[in-house]
Protein backbone atom coordinates (compact mmCIF):
# COMPACT_ATOMS: atom_id res chain seq x y z
CA UNK A 1 0.00 0.00 0.00
CA UNK A 2 1.09 3.56 -0.70
CA UNK A 3 2.22 5.87 2.10
CA UNK A 4 0.18 9.04 2.56
CA UNK A 5 1.50 12.34 3.88
CA UNK A 6 0.10 15.76 4.71
CA UNK A 7 1.39 18.65 2.60
CA UNK A 8 -1.07 21.40 3.44
CA UNK A 9 -3.36 22.48 6.26
CA UNK A 10 -5.90 25.24 6.81
CA UNK A 11 -8.14 26.24 9.68
CA UNK A 12 -10.92 28.62 10.68
CA UNK A 13 -11.54 28.28 14.41
CA UNK A 14 -12.73 30.08 17.53
CA UNK A 15 -9.04 30.58 18.38
CA UNK A 16 -8.06 32.15 15.07
CA UNK A 17 -8.67 32.00 11.37
CA UNK A 18 -5.50 30.27 10.25
CA UNK A 19 -3.38 27.34 11.41
CA UNK A 20 -0.71 29.46 13.11
CA UNK A 21 -3.12 31.38 15.33
CA UNK A 22 -5.11 28.22 16.08
CA UNK A 23 -1.97 26.41 17.22
CA UNK A 24 -0.71 29.35 19.27
CA UNK A 25 -4.09 29.50 21.01
CA UNK A 26 -3.99 25.79 21.82
CA UNK A 27 -0.45 25.93 23.19
CA UNK A 28 -1.33 28.94 25.35
CA UNK A 29 -4.47 27.29 26.73
CA UNK A 30 -6.66 30.07 25.36
CA UNK A 31 -10.40 29.74 25.86
CA UNK A 32 -12.28 30.53 22.65
CA UNK A 33 -15.67 30.38 24.37
CA UNK A 34 -17.77 33.46 25.13
CA UNK A 35 -21.34 34.75 25.28
CA UNK A 36 -23.31 34.13 22.09
CA UNK A 37 -23.36 37.37 20.11
CA UNK A 38 -25.57 36.51 17.12
CA UNK A 39 -28.92 36.43 18.88
CA UNK A 40 -30.47 37.02 22.30
CA UNK A 41 -30.20 33.87 24.41
CA UNK A 42 -32.40 35.04 27.30
CA UNK A 43 -34.96 32.28 26.71
CA UNK A 44 -32.43 29.58 25.79
CA UNK A 45 -30.93 26.88 27.98
CA UNK A 46 -27.42 27.64 26.68
CA UNK A 47 -25.87 31.09 26.61
CA UNK A 48 -22.25 30.62 25.51
CA UNK A 49 -20.57 29.22 22.42
CA UNK A 50 -17.20 29.19 20.68
CA UNK A 51 -17.85 31.54 17.77
CA UNK A 52 -15.47 32.28 14.91
CA UNK A 53 -14.40 35.92 15.16
CA UNK A 54 -13.42 38.55 12.59
CA UNK A 55 -13.87 36.22 9.64
CA UNK A 56 -13.82 37.75 6.14
CA UNK A 57 -15.05 35.36 3.41
CA UNK A 58 -13.95 37.79 0.72
CA UNK A 59 -10.36 36.76 1.35
CA UNK A 60 -11.24 33.40 -0.22
CA UNK A 61 -14.22 33.89 -2.54
CA UNK A 62 -15.83 36.70 -4.49
CA UNK A 63 -18.72 38.73 -3.16
CA UNK A 64 -21.36 36.97 -5.26
CA UNK A 65 -20.31 33.52 -4.11
CA UNK A 66 -20.07 34.64 -0.49
CA UNK A 67 -23.60 36.02 -0.67
CA UNK A 68 -25.00 32.84 -2.22
CA UNK A 69 -23.45 30.32 0.16
CA UNK A 70 -24.05 29.42 3.76
CA UNK A 71 -21.50 30.27 6.41
CA UNK A 72 -20.32 26.63 6.60
CA UNK A 73 -19.33 26.75 2.90
CA UNK A 74 -17.49 30.02 3.48
CA UNK A 75 -15.52 28.44 6.31
CA UNK A 76 -14.77 25.40 4.17
CA UNK A 77 -13.50 27.52 1.30
CA UNK A 78 -11.21 29.46 3.63
CA UNK A 79 -9.66 26.38 5.23
CA UNK A 80 -9.28 24.56 1.91
CA UNK A 81 -7.72 27.61 0.26
CA UNK A 82 -5.13 27.87 3.02
CA UNK A 83 -4.33 24.16 2.74
CA UNK A 84 -4.05 24.22 -1.05
CA UNK A 85 -1.86 27.32 -1.01
CA UNK A 86 0.50 25.72 1.49
CA UNK A 87 0.61 22.40 -0.33
CA UNK A 88 1.32 23.66 -3.82
CA UNK A 89 -0.11 20.43 -5.23
CA UNK A 90 -2.39 22.17 -7.73
CA UNK A 91 -1.02 21.83 -11.24
CA UNK A 92 1.40 19.02 -10.35
CA UNK A 93 -1.12 16.28 -11.17
CA UNK A 94 -3.84 15.81 -13.76
CA UNK A 95 -7.11 17.27 -12.38
CA UNK A 96 -8.65 13.79 -12.40
CA UNK A 97 -6.05 12.58 -9.87
CA UNK A 98 -6.96 15.08 -7.14
CA UNK A 99 -10.19 14.65 -5.17
CA UNK A 100 -12.18 16.46 -2.50
CA UNK A 101 -13.56 14.59 0.51
CA UNK A 102 -15.17 17.27 2.62
CA UNK A 103 -18.12 16.95 4.98
CA UNK A 104 -20.35 18.67 7.49
CA UNK A 105 -22.45 17.29 10.28
CA UNK A 106 -25.40 19.63 9.75
CA UNK A 107 -24.66 21.83 6.74
CA UNK A 108 -26.61 24.96 5.91
CA UNK A 109 -28.82 25.20 8.99
CA UNK A 110 -28.49 29.00 9.07
CA UNK A 111 -29.72 29.25 5.47
CA UNK A 112 -32.51 26.76 6.16
CA UNK A 113 -33.75 28.74 9.15
CA UNK A 114 -33.66 32.07 7.31
CA UNK A 115 -35.47 30.77 4.23
CA UNK A 116 -38.20 29.00 6.21
CA UNK A 117 -38.83 32.29 7.99
CA UNK A 118 -38.99 34.05 4.62
CA UNK A 119 -41.47 31.46 3.36
CA UNK A 120 -43.75 31.89 6.37
CA UNK A 121 -43.58 35.68 6.47
CA UNK A 122 -43.34 36.64 2.78
CA UNK A 123 -44.55 33.65 0.80
CA UNK A 124 -43.02 31.03 -1.52
CA UNK A 125 -42.03 33.42 -4.30
CA UNK A 126 -39.61 35.20 -1.99
CA UNK A 127 -37.60 32.10 -1.12
CA UNK A 128 -34.11 32.48 -2.59
CA UNK A 129 -33.31 30.55 -5.79
CA UNK A 130 -29.98 29.83 -4.09
CA UNK A 131 -31.67 28.24 -1.08
CA UNK A 132 -30.98 24.63 -2.03
CA UNK A 133 -27.37 25.09 -3.25
CA UNK A 134 -26.61 27.06 -0.08
CA UNK A 135 -28.16 24.41 2.14
CA UNK A 136 -26.85 21.09 0.88
CA UNK A 137 -23.81 19.61 2.59
CA UNK A 138 -22.02 18.53 -0.60
CA UNK A 139 -21.68 22.12 -1.76
CA UNK A 140 -18.55 22.63 0.36
CA UNK A 141 -16.80 19.88 -1.59
CA UNK A 142 -18.29 21.12 -4.84
CA UNK A 143 -17.11 24.70 -4.38
CA UNK A 144 -13.59 23.60 -3.44
CA UNK A 145 -13.44 21.41 -6.55
CA UNK A 146 -14.71 24.23 -8.75
CA UNK A 147 -12.19 26.73 -7.41
CA UNK A 148 -9.20 24.46 -8.06
CA UNK A 149 -10.53 22.42 -11.04
CA UNK A 150 -10.25 19.17 -9.09
CA UNK A 151 -12.02 16.49 -11.14
CA UNK A 152 -11.40 13.39 -9.06
CA UNK A 153 -14.05 12.09 -6.66
CA UNK A 154 -15.77 14.88 -4.70
CA UNK A 155 -17.57 13.29 -1.77
CA UNK A 156 -19.19 14.55 1.42
CA UNK A 157 -19.18 12.47 4.56
CA UNK A 158 -22.04 13.05 7.02
CA UNK A 159 -21.56 11.18 10.30
CA UNK A 160 -22.49 13.86 12.83
CA UNK A 161 -19.51 14.70 15.04
CA UNK A 162 -17.37 11.96 13.45
CA UNK A 163 -17.66 13.64 10.04
CA UNK A 164 -14.20 15.20 9.90
CA UNK A 165 -12.40 12.01 10.85
CA UNK A 166 -14.44 9.89 8.47
CA UNK A 167 -13.76 12.28 5.59
CA UNK A 168 -10.02 12.20 6.30
CA UNK A 169 -9.98 8.44 6.81
CA UNK A 170 -11.79 7.73 3.56
CA UNK A 171 -9.45 10.14 1.77
CA UNK A 172 -6.51 8.21 3.23
CA UNK A 173 -7.88 4.99 1.79
CA UNK A 174 -8.46 6.57 -1.63
CA UNK A 175 -4.82 7.66 -1.88
CA UNK A 176 -3.37 4.58 -0.19
CA UNK A 177 -5.07 2.25 -2.66
CA UNK A 178 -4.29 4.34 -5.72
CA UNK A 179 -7.70 5.72 -6.62
CA UNK A 180 -6.35 9.25 -6.26
CA UNK A 181 -2.92 10.81 -5.79
CA UNK A 182 -4.04 13.70 -3.59
CA UNK A 183 -7.20 14.74 -1.75
CA UNK A 184 -8.34 17.96 -0.10
CA UNK A 185 -10.20 16.74 2.95
CA UNK A 186 -11.81 17.93 6.17
CA UNK A 187 -15.03 19.32 7.55
CA UNK A 188 -16.91 22.53 8.20
CA UNK A 189 -19.74 23.61 10.48
CA UNK A 190 -21.72 26.77 11.27
CA UNK A 191 -24.61 25.74 13.52
CA UNK A 192 -24.52 28.45 16.18
CA UNK A 193 -28.00 29.60 15.20
CA UNK A 194 -31.22 30.04 17.18
CA UNK A 195 -32.70 26.73 16.10
CA UNK A 196 -29.38 24.90 16.44
CA UNK A 197 -28.78 26.10 19.99
CA UNK A 198 -32.42 25.49 20.92
CA UNK A 199 -32.36 21.96 19.54
CA UNK A 200 -29.14 20.87 21.21
CA UNK A 201 -30.12 22.70 24.39
CA UNK A 202 -33.53 21.10 24.68
CA UNK A 203 -32.03 17.63 24.35
CA UNK A 204 -29.85 18.56 27.35
CA UNK A 205 -26.62 18.17 25.42
CA UNK A 206 -25.32 21.73 25.96
CA UNK A 207 -23.69 23.17 29.04
CA UNK A 208 -26.01 25.63 30.83
CA UNK A 209 -23.06 27.54 32.34
CA UNK A 210 -22.92 31.28 31.77
CA UNK A 211 -19.27 31.64 32.75
CA UNK A 212 -17.18 30.72 29.67
CA UNK A 213 -14.37 29.44 31.88
CA UNK A 214 -16.72 26.91 33.50
CA UNK A 215 -18.77 25.93 30.46
CA UNK A 216 -16.67 23.21 28.79
CA UNK A 217 -15.02 20.92 31.33
CA UNK A 218 -13.94 17.65 29.72
CA UNK A 219 -13.15 14.84 32.18
CA UNK A 220 -14.01 17.09 35.14
CA UNK A 221 -16.53 15.96 37.76
CA UNK A 222 -18.41 19.26 37.24
CA UNK A 223 -18.98 18.77 33.51
CA UNK A 224 -22.56 19.31 32.41
CA UNK A 225 -22.61 19.32 28.61
CA UNK A 226 -20.71 20.47 25.55
CA UNK A 227 -20.31 23.97 24.16
CA UNK A 228 -21.07 24.53 20.49
CA UNK A 229 -18.21 25.63 18.32
CA UNK A 230 -17.90 26.34 14.60
CA UNK A 231 -15.37 26.69 11.81
CA UNK A 232 -13.51 24.42 9.42
CA UNK A 233 -10.35 22.39 9.06
CA UNK A 234 -8.73 21.16 5.85
CA UNK A 235 -5.76 18.95 5.05
CA UNK A 236 -4.15 18.03 1.76
CA UNK A 237 -3.28 14.32 1.76
CA UNK A 238 -0.81 13.27 -0.89
CA UNK A 239 0.91 10.08 -2.00
CA UNK A 240 4.34 10.15 -0.40
CA UNK A 241 6.50 9.44 -3.45
CA UNK A 242 4.77 12.14 -5.47
CA UNK A 243 5.14 14.67 -2.66
CA UNK A 244 8.83 13.79 -2.26
CA UNK A 245 9.51 13.94 -5.98
CA UNK A 246 8.10 17.44 -6.32
CA UNK A 247 9.98 18.68 -3.24
CA UNK A 248 6.89 19.38 -1.16
CA UNK A 249 7.28 20.36 2.48
CA UNK A 250 5.85 17.34 4.29
CA UNK A 251 4.09 18.19 7.55
CA UNK A 252 3.36 14.70 8.81
CA UNK A 253 2.20 11.24 7.82
CA UNK A 254 -1.28 9.78 8.23
CA UNK A 255 -0.89 6.09 8.87
CA UNK A 256 -4.05 4.64 10.40
CA UNK A 257 -7.83 4.79 10.31
CA UNK A 258 -10.33 2.90 12.43
CA UNK A 259 -14.09 3.08 12.06
CA UNK A 260 -17.01 1.36 13.77
CA UNK A 261 -20.60 1.83 14.88
CA UNK A 262 -21.97 1.20 18.37
CA UNK A 263 -25.36 0.14 16.92
CA UNK A 264 -26.77 0.99 20.32
CA UNK A 265 -28.52 4.38 20.72
CA UNK A 266 -29.23 7.56 18.76
CA UNK A 267 -27.17 9.78 21.08
CA UNK A 268 -25.63 7.80 23.96
CA UNK A 269 -22.36 5.88 23.61
CA UNK A 270 -22.32 2.16 24.28
CA UNK A 271 -21.90 1.67 28.05
CA UNK A 272 -19.12 -0.87 27.47
CA UNK A 273 -17.38 1.36 24.90
CA UNK A 274 -16.99 -1.56 22.50
CA UNK A 275 -17.25 0.52 19.33
CA UNK A 276 -14.85 3.24 20.43
CA UNK A 277 -12.32 0.66 21.58
CA UNK A 278 -12.58 -1.21 18.28
CA UNK A 279 -12.01 1.93 16.18
CA UNK A 280 -9.04 2.94 18.35
CA UNK A 281 -7.50 -0.50 18.08
CA UNK A 282 -7.92 -0.57 14.29
CA UNK A 283 -6.17 2.78 13.82
CA UNK A 284 -3.41 1.89 16.28
CA UNK A 285 -2.67 -1.46 14.68
CA UNK A 286 -2.81 -0.07 11.15
CA UNK A 287 -0.22 2.49 12.21
CA UNK A 288 2.02 -0.34 13.39
CA UNK A 289 1.57 0.44 17.08
CA UNK A 290 4.31 1.93 19.22
CA UNK A 291 6.42 0.28 21.88
CA UNK A 292 6.51 3.20 24.33
CA UNK A 293 3.01 4.44 25.31
CA UNK A 294 4.62 7.48 26.90
CA UNK A 295 5.35 8.72 23.37
CA UNK A 296 1.69 8.52 22.27
CA UNK A 297 -0.66 11.50 22.27
CA UNK A 298 -4.41 10.96 22.07
CA UNK A 299 -6.56 13.91 21.08
CA UNK A 300 -9.74 12.76 22.77
CA UNK A 301 -13.26 13.42 21.58
CA UNK A 302 -13.61 14.91 25.08
CA UNK A 303 -16.88 16.79 24.76
CA UNK A 304 -17.50 17.47 28.45
CA UNK A 305 -20.78 15.54 28.55
CA UNK A 306 -21.27 13.16 31.49
CA UNK A 307 -21.64 10.04 29.33
CA UNK A 308 -18.98 10.71 26.69
CA UNK A 309 -15.97 11.32 28.87
CA UNK A 310 -16.26 8.27 31.10
CA UNK A 311 -17.14 6.05 28.12
CA UNK A 312 -14.22 7.39 26.12
CA UNK A 313 -11.85 6.75 29.01
CA UNK A 314 -13.03 3.16 29.06
CA UNK A 315 -12.60 2.89 25.28
CA UNK A 316 -8.97 4.02 25.51
CA UNK A 317 -8.28 1.46 28.24
CA UNK A 318 -9.92 -1.32 26.26
CA UNK A 319 -8.32 -0.31 22.97
CA UNK A 320 -4.74 -0.04 24.25
CA UNK A 321 -4.83 -1.97 27.52
CA UNK A 322 -5.03 -0.34 30.95
CA UNK A 323 -1.30 -0.09 31.55
CA UNK A 324 -0.54 1.47 28.17
CA UNK A 325 -3.53 3.81 28.41
CA UNK A 326 -2.29 5.06 31.76
CA UNK A 327 1.03 6.11 30.24
CA UNK A 328 -0.39 7.92 27.19
CA UNK A 329 -0.86 11.68 27.13
CA UNK A 330 -4.51 12.52 26.48
CA UNK A 331 -6.17 15.91 26.08
CA UNK A 332 -9.35 17.52 24.84
CA UNK A 333 -8.80 20.62 22.73
CA UNK A 334 -12.58 21.11 22.80
CA UNK A 335 -11.99 22.68 26.19
CA UNK A 336 -10.67 25.63 24.15
CA UNK A 337 -12.51 25.45 20.80
CA UNK A 338 -15.84 24.09 21.94
CA UNK A 339 -17.31 21.25 19.94
CA UNK A 340 -17.01 22.14 16.26
CA UNK A 341 -19.28 19.23 15.31
CA UNK A 342 -18.54 18.15 11.72
CA UNK A 343 -15.37 20.28 11.69
CA UNK A 344 -14.02 18.93 14.98
CA UNK A 345 -12.13 15.95 13.59
CA UNK A 346 -10.41 18.05 10.95
CA UNK A 347 -9.07 20.74 13.28
CA UNK A 348 -8.11 18.10 15.84
CA UNK A 349 -6.18 16.23 13.14
CA UNK A 350 -4.25 19.45 12.55
CA UNK A 351 -3.58 19.67 16.29
CA UNK A 352 -2.15 16.13 16.20
CA UNK A 353 0.16 16.91 13.29
CA UNK A 354 1.48 20.01 15.03
CA UNK A 355 1.84 18.26 18.39
CA UNK A 356 4.08 15.69 16.69
CA UNK A 357 6.01 18.37 14.84
CA UNK A 358 6.70 20.52 17.90
CA UNK A 359 6.72 17.93 20.68
CA UNK A 360 3.99 19.79 22.56
CA UNK A 361 0.75 18.35 23.90
CA UNK A 362 -2.04 20.96 24.06
CA UNK A 363 -3.82 20.99 27.41
CA UNK A 364 -7.28 20.26 28.72
CA UNK A 365 -8.07 23.60 30.29
CA UNK A 366 -10.53 23.93 33.17
CA UNK A 367 -9.82 20.42 34.47
CA UNK A 368 -9.50 21.00 38.21
CA UNK A 369 -11.79 18.39 39.79
CA UNK A 370 -11.10 15.07 38.04
CA UNK A 371 -13.92 12.57 37.82
CA UNK A 372 -12.81 9.26 39.39
CA UNK A 373 -14.21 7.51 36.31
CA UNK A 374 -11.83 9.59 34.16
CA UNK A 375 -8.43 8.61 35.50
CA UNK A 376 -5.97 9.01 32.62
CA UNK A 377 -3.35 11.73 32.15
CA UNK A 378 -5.43 14.47 30.50
CA UNK A 379 -2.65 17.14 30.59
CA UNK A 380 -4.71 19.53 32.72
CA UNK A 381 -4.25 23.27 32.72
CA UNK A 382 -1.23 23.93 30.53
CA UNK A 383 0.60 22.46 27.56
CA UNK A 384 3.35 19.90 28.13
CA UNK A 385 6.53 19.13 26.23
CA UNK A 386 6.92 15.49 25.25
CA UNK A 387 8.82 13.26 22.86
CA UNK A 388 5.88 12.21 20.68
CA UNK A 389 6.12 9.50 18.02
CA UNK A 390 2.46 8.64 17.42
CA UNK A 391 -0.78 10.62 17.70
CA UNK A 392 -4.31 9.26 17.70
CA UNK A 393 -7.39 11.42 17.21
CA UNK A 394 -10.90 10.38 18.24
CA UNK A 395 -14.24 11.54 16.86
CA UNK A 396 -17.52 10.03 18.01
CA UNK A 397 -20.93 10.98 16.61
CA UNK A 398 -24.62 10.72 17.37
CA UNK A 399 -25.91 7.50 15.88
CA UNK A 400 -23.00 5.55 17.33
CA UNK A 401 -20.34 6.56 14.78
CA UNK A 402 -16.75 6.06 15.93
CA UNK A 403 -13.70 7.13 13.93
CA UNK A 404 -10.03 7.23 14.91
CA UNK A 405 -7.07 8.54 12.93
CA UNK A 406 -3.38 7.83 13.51
CA UNK A 407 -0.50 10.14 12.63
CA UNK A 408 3.29 10.02 12.72
CA UNK A 409 5.84 12.81 12.23
CA UNK A 410 7.06 13.62 8.74
CA UNK A 411 9.02 10.61 7.35
CA UNK A 412 12.40 12.34 7.71
CA UNK A 413 11.74 12.76 11.46
CA UNK A 414 10.59 9.23 12.20
CA UNK A 415 12.85 7.12 14.39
Amino acid sequence: MKRVVITGMGAVTPLGNDVASFWEGLKAGTCGIGPITRFDTAEYKAHVAAEVKDFDPLLYMDKADARRHDRFVQYAMAAASQAMDQSGVAGTLPPERIGVYFGSGIGGIETFSEQVQTLLERGPRRVSPFFIPALIINMAAGMIAIKYDLRGAALSTVTACATGNNAIGEALRAVRHGYLDAVVTGGAEAAITPVGVAGFGNMKALSPAEDPALACLPFDARRAGFVMGEGAGALVLEEYEHAKARGAAILGEICGYGVSCDAYHITAPHPEAVGGAAALRQAYEEAGGWEDPGEIYINAHGTGTPLNDSSETLAIKKGLGEEAAGRCLVSSTKSMTGHMLGAAGAVEAIACVLALRDGIVPPTIGLEEPDPACDLDYVPGSARKANLRLALSASLGFGGHNAYLAFKPAPDRQA
